[in-house]
């Protein structure tokens, strides 16, 4: 019998700090088994800058919970007078956001999230 093999992560994060901003590349899947990690790792970059750009080149999927995160992070940088940018979006995620709606919540960032005026 073949032992079960260890799970890979299926979310990694490299972080960028600079004076402006700090950029964090997400790399995996945003769904209900990482989407604590993301939260947790976002919200401690938060009192240390005034923008946070979340880039997803390499989220090659997520779900319900990925967005409750985002849209958590999103509250909190709020709270505490950060930015969140969301960049680079593949077609998949642009369209989850603008049939959620909730695209309207990164108002300004219609050229990231690939959403056009009504």
């Amino acid at each position: 019998m073949a032992a079960n093999p260890i799970p890979v992560p299926e979310l990694t994060f490299e972080i960028v700090k600079s004076p402006p901003e700090i950029f964090v590349r997400c790399n995996g899947r945003i769904v209900s088994a990482t989407a604590q990690d993301l939260r947790g790792t976002v919200r401690d970059l938060i009192p240390g800058t005034k923008r946070v750009v979340l880039d997803l080149t390499n989220v090659s999927y997520m779900d319900s919970s990925g967005l409750g995160a985002i849209v958590s992070i999103y509250l909190t940088a709020k709270r505490q007078d950060c930015e969140l940018k969301l960049i680079n979006l593949n077609q998949r995620l642009k369209e989850l956001f603008r049939l959620t709606k909730l695209a309207k919540i990164f108002e300004g960032h219609e050229d990231m999230l690939g959403v056009t005026p009504d």
